[in-house]
C-alpha cells in the first residue's frame, strides 16, 4: 500500500513538513516530560485513527524506555492505575482538544485548571502545541492514507 501523496517528496508538502518537524523539535526541547509528550501524541493519534502516528509514537515511547503496560493502557487511561495525576491531566486535555468539535464550548475550564495544577506555563504551552501538532500530523497522514508499520525511532530527526 502506498500513500496517496508522498509528503516528504512533494516540493510543496516537503517544505511545509520541514517547518512542522522543526516545531516538533522546539516542543521536544521544552521541559514538558518526554513520557507525557509521547503519551499525549499516542492518545490523540488513537482518537483520530492515524495508524502511522500510533505506530510512530508507540515505537518512540518504547525506544525512550516507556513500558509496554503503559503503552497498552493509553486508550483506557481513565481506568488504568499506571499513570500519574499529571499524566492523567495531560491525557484529558489531549482528548478534549482533539475532540474540540464535539464540545460546544471548547476545552472546559476544569480540564485546563487540572492541567495547570501540574504544569508550569512553559510546559502548558508545550503541551498545547504538542496536541495541536499531533492533530495536524494525524489529519495529514489520514488524508493521504499514509501506511503504518515501517516507522523506525529517530527516522525524522
Amino acid at each position: 500500500m502506498d500513500a496517496r501523496l508522498n509528503l516528504m517528496e512533494n516540493p510543496v508538502a516537503a517544505k511545509s513538513m520541514k517547518h512542522l518537524i522543526a516545531a516538533g523539535r522546539a516542543v521536544r526541547d521544552s521541559t514538558l516530560p518526554n513520557a507525557t509528550r509521547e503519551l499525549v501524541q499516542l492518545r490523540a493519534s488513537q482518537i483520530n485513527g492515524c495508524g502511522f502516528c500510533v505506530d510512530m509514537h508507540t515505537k518512540d515511547a518504547a525506544h525512550a524506555g516507556e513500558t509496554q503496560q503503559r503503552l497498552n493502557l493509553v486508550a483506557t487511561w481513565r481506568e488504568a492505575t499506571v499513570f500519574t495525576e499529571a499524566e492523567r491531566a495531560a491525557l484529558e486535555l489531549a482528548e478534549q482538544a482533539t475532540r474540540i468539535a464535539d464540545a460546544a464550548g471548547g476545552v472546559p475550564d476544569e480540564v485546563w485548571a487540572s492541567a495547570a495544577k501540574h504544569y508550569d506555563e512553559d510546559q502548558l504551552a508545550a503541551l498545547v502545541l504538542t496536541i495541536a501538532l499531533i492533530n495536524l500530523a494525524n489529519r495529514l497522514n489520514v488524508t493521504v492514507q499514509q501506511p503504518a508499520g515501517s516507522y523506525q525511532p529517530g527516522m525524522f530527526e
